[in-house]
Order: C-alpha cells, then sequence, then structure tokens
C-alpha cells in the first residue's frame, strides 16, 4: 500500500481540474489510497468521487489538520495548491512532496510586462508533471464530476418551455472583472429567444433575478435555488452552456458539453480554458488590448476604467454562435 495525500484547497474549478489525477494515480500505481485535504466549503464538489479513500476537511486550524493527517502516515504529498499554507504543511510533515509548478515568473512576466513566457500547456497536464517519479500517465478520458442521487433533477423539474431542450447561461463569476456587466448578459438572452437557464450561487441571486425580468419569459432564474451538484445537473442536461471563466465551466467540460467561455482580464494561455469539452466549444475575447490580462485572479473593477475587455465583447458573435449550436 502506498498512501497519497492530495493537496487542492480550493476552487470548484480547481478541484474539478485535479480529477484526472485522482483517477489515473488510483488506476495506475499499485495499492495506491489516495487522501484529499480541502477546505470545508468545497467539500461538497469531491465528496462523491470514486478514486479517493478518504476526504480530509481544513476548516482553518492549520495545528489540527497538521496534527490530523500526521496520524496517517503518509508517504507521499502531491501538492496541486502550492501556497503557504501547503508549504507548512510540509515543512512540519517533512514528507517527500511534489509540488505544481504555478509558473509565478512566467504570470509576472506576462501580467506587468506583456512578455509571454507561458507554455503551452493546460493546468492539468501540468498537474501530471507532479506524478512523473510514479510513471503515471494522463490516460486522456478528461475531467470528472460525479452527481450524488439526490442531487440528480429530472427535467420535469422544469417549467414546460423548458423541459425540451434549454441554454445554461452563467452570468457571475468569482470577481467582477470577470463578468459581463448584467446588461450585456440581457443583450444575449433577449437576442437569443431561446430557452436559458441562469446558473449560480446565492451571490448572484439578485444579479439572476434582474437578468430574467429584463429578458422575458423565456429566461429561467435559478440562481441562488440550488447546490453545487444540482446545478452541475442542469449543465450536464443543458443543450450548450454560456459562462465566463467558473467553476461550472470546468464541470461543462467533464460532461464534454459545448461550451461558449468568456474572458475577460484574465487569459485562456493562463492553463485554465475549457479542458477537452465538447469540439463545437468556442473562446470569446477581445484580442489585442495592451492591458489585457491586468491580474492572475480578478478585481472588483477595471484598473483603467473603460472595461473593454468586457464592454468590448462581440455579444452578437454569441447570439449567433449559441442558436447555430441549438
Amino acid at each position: 500500500m502506498v498512501k497519497f495525500l492530495i493537496i487542492r484547497f480550493s476552487s470548484i474549478g480547481d478541484i474539478v481540474l485535479t480529477t484526472p489525477v485522482l483517477r489515473c494515480l488510483k488506476q495506475q500505481v499499485q495499492g495506491a489510497k489516495i487522501h484529499f485535504l480541502v477546505k470545508k466549503e468545497f467539500y461538497q464538489v469531491i465528496r462523491t468521487n470514486p478514486h479517493i479513500d478518504h476526504i480530509h476537511i481544513f476548516d482553518g486550524d492549520l495545528s489540527a489538520t497538521i496534527r490530523e493527517i500526521r496520524l496517517e502516515g503518509f508517504d507521499y504529498i502531491i501538492d496541486l495548491h502550492n501556497n503557504l499554507r501547503s508549504f507548512l504543511i510540509k515543512n512540519r510533515l517533512r514528507i517527500m512532496s511534489f509540488p505544481v509548478d504555478k509558473l509565478n515568473l512566467s504570470r509576472f512576466l506576462m501580467i506587468n510586462l506583456k512578455i509571454n513566457r507561458l507554455p503551452e500547456k493546460h493546468v492539468v497536464d501540468r498537474y501530471f508533471e507532479t506524478l512523473r517519479l510514479f510513471d503515471v500517465a494522463n490516460d486522456g478520458l478528461g475531467l470528472e464530476f460525479h452527481i450524488s442521487p439526490e442531487d440528480e433533477l429530472g427535467l420535469s423539474d422544469l417549467p414546460p418551455a423548458f423541459q425540451k431542450g434549454y441554454i445554461a447561461f452563467v452570468p457571475g463569476a468569482q470577481h467582477a472583472t470577470k463578468q459581463m456587466p448584467a446588461e450585456m448578459t440581457i443583450r444575449i438572452c433577449r437576442g437569443l429567444n431561446l430557452p436559458v437557464v441562469l446558473l449560480g450561487g446565492k451571490r448572484e441571486e439578485a444579479l439572476g433575478k434582474q437578468i430574467a425580468e429584463q429578458s422575458g419569459g423565456h429566461v429561467l432564474n435559478t440562481c441562488g435555488q440550488y447546490n453545487i451538484g444540482q446545478s452541475a445537473s442542469l449543465v450536464r442536461q443543458s443543450r450548450l452552456i454560456i459562462t465566463h471563466d467558473t467553476g461550472l465551466m470546468h464541470i461543462a467540460a467533464a460532461f464534454k458539453k459545448k461550451i461558449l467561455s468568456v474572458w475577460g482580464h484574465t487569459i485562456p494561455e493562463f492553463g485554465m480554458y475549457p479542458y477537452q469539452p465538447d469540439l463545437a466549444s468556442t473562446i470569446f475575447q477581445v484580442e489585442g488590448l495592451s492591458c489585457r490580462p491586468c491580474t492572475r485572479t480578478g478585481k472588483e473593477k477595471c484598473p483603467r476604467g473603460h472595461f473593454r475587455c468586457m464592454n468590448d465583447i462581440d455579444v452578437d458573435g454569441i447570439v449567433h454562435r449559441a442558436s447555430e449550436i441549438f
């Protein structure tokens, strides 16, 4: 038996992106026992993964977490988060560890000097580089997301107009500079004139309500009504999904959906674009902006005030492509 501790504290998308590593490590290393360390608020994202033997929940008490995992007698740590917290864990445990390369220097050069030294490599492939010692190879099967039976929604749970097919639309994002202004999303919804289901958490509840009220009866707002598993169920049953760089984008990729992804202040070249989605998937972004990318994770407002990375997005192009696929 070989015991591995996988560290990936957050977020929804980043955790979903670890799933090929979990699967291949479990299947290709004889006797592998896989434990996963995650923040409490993201436990629901990973709890149904069949390749994990045990999940450790981090609730903010680092010392207690270290005491807990020390008792497990791990052989190796696969650090897919690689931050100060994971460094402290590794430093205390003194176990052979393999951290993911976060490309901090390359990202700094791209953000601040617009010098592109970024490799043409998805973060999933960088995750696999942490497993080289164990001769684990990417099986090419893509991402996974496992919906628990109690979270599965049927089309009969939706109004009749949406039961024959709909577009899933994720209007929000973790940071304001990652999402289109509400009026642009409304323009897209109005232009589609097709059944649209808005998806999001409690934080997007007011935004979803605003968009639905101003778009027409063909738009159904579910923001704040469902948990992540239930929202994933609606993604899985959709014809296609329109989304910013969000966790639901990566969940959609796990289901091989047709994804229209919209990018603002960040760029796909950071390696977080949809991984192996349906071939009809399309990336929408504003090319040639001298200020883009302006940050690695996100801001609450455009540093220059014009927000052209979103305001100049081809709304008509999104409507056309979505209608074409639908």
